[in-house]
């Protein structure tokens, strides 16, 4: 059902450079749901270099304003708190929502809990009988987007026994209407947030944990001191409070992912699923086109099961030129 070793990511360009013989700098990669562009950065002092982090820098400050919460815990990437939640219960019965992340599956497992793979249709019938209900909002990779109302049902029924209701929001900066941070505060009630995907930057690993207080020093005591870099908070406290910088990239984001879903139809590959930071297509043609843009030096991401692929949006205009031409010329010879 789900694999808990060797799990495969997007982004990993040096075995595909090694694999089709293609230089790095020759790719363009579409594997990852991250915004391939950002914004200035700010200056970061010496002194973020030279001392230990501190709590007090204001980065908090910034992240409970920009997510609207009293409480939060940022971790060294959301992948952080993935690995440790598991850690704080003991034979849990946990129902994952999939298709998913293979990393929340793994996770669990390797702390000998019980793991269920749920279609959404099957949460209602399956929820009495679990101690956790995990899901991706939106999806990935199908990026489905479930309603708060729904989410906030299926958590008050968990709620009542003691359950958990945990929900990975990396992909939701660009819709946050659809978020449950507001709702972070109640029982059992467990949200994570991404930084770099949505503000283009993956490298800085940095993502937030939204809850109650106990769970919250629970997680730290756990994770330990100086889980996050001070250089990564210098710039992390500068983006979460450019809101103006925020706007545009949501507006560039909305509107490219649109423009990657029109050129998937105009080849006759229409997206099955989608969100602002990549579209989802399930063909049966979908390993033989990973291979052949591959083959052209554009690596995309592709799922077993369903059998699909996750494209990511191009970073500038020549990477859509590029695109669009292998699309085509893929189009013409097997579509």
């Amino acid at each position: 059902m789900f694999k808990s070793g060797g799990l495969e990511h997007g982004g990993r360009l040096r075995a595909a450079s090694q694999r089709y013989g293609i230089a790095l700098a020759d790719w363009l990669d579409l594997s990852t749901g991250i915004a391939p562009y950002g914004w200035p950065l700010p200056l970061i002092p010496a002194t973020a270099w030279t001392r230990l982090p501190e709590q007090n820098d204001g980065l908090e400050i910034a992240a409970r304003d920009y997510y609207g919460v009293a409480n939060l815990l940022p971790v060294a990437g959301s992948q952080a708190a993935i690995q440790a939640l598991p850690r704080l219960l003991r034979n849990a019965r946990v129902g994952i929502v999939s298709p998913a992340y293979a990393e929340h599956a793994a996770a669990w497992q390797r702390e000998g809990h019980r793991v269920l793979e749920l279609s959404e249709a099957g949460v209602n019938r399956a929820l009495e009988r679990l101690d956790v209900l995990l899901l991706i909002n939106p999806n990935n990779p199908t990026g489905r987007c479930f309603a708060p109302a729904q989410l906030l049902s299926w958590h008050a029924r968990l709620a009542e026994r003691g359950g958990w209701l945990v929900v990975d929001e990396a992909f939701i900066d660009c819709t946050p209407a659809h978020s449950l941070a507001a709702f972070s505060e109640r029982p059992g009630l467990i949200v994570l947030r991404s930084f770099g995907k949505f503000f283009g930057m993956a490298g800085i690993r940095l993502g937030f944990v939204l809850a109650q207080p106990a769970l919250l020093e629970q997680l730290a005591e756990l994770l330990g001191p100086w889980t996050v870099s001070g250089p990564s908070r210098v710039v992390a406290m500068a983006l979460l409070q450019d809101h103006a910088g925020q706007q545009v990239q949501r507006q560039r984001l909305h509107g490219d992912s649109e423009r990657l879903a029109a050129l998937l139809c105009a080849n006759g590959l229409a997206p099955t699923g989608g969100c602002a930071l990549f579209q989802w297509l399930v063909a049966a043609q979908a390993a033989l086109l990973h291979e052949f843009l591959a083959g052209n030096g554009i690596l995309t991401r592709l799922f077993a099961s369903p059998v699909s692929l996750r494209f990511g949006l191009p970073p500038d205009e020549s990477g859509w030129q590029r695109l669009e031409q292998a699309l085509q010329v893929f189009a013409k010879e097997f579509v």
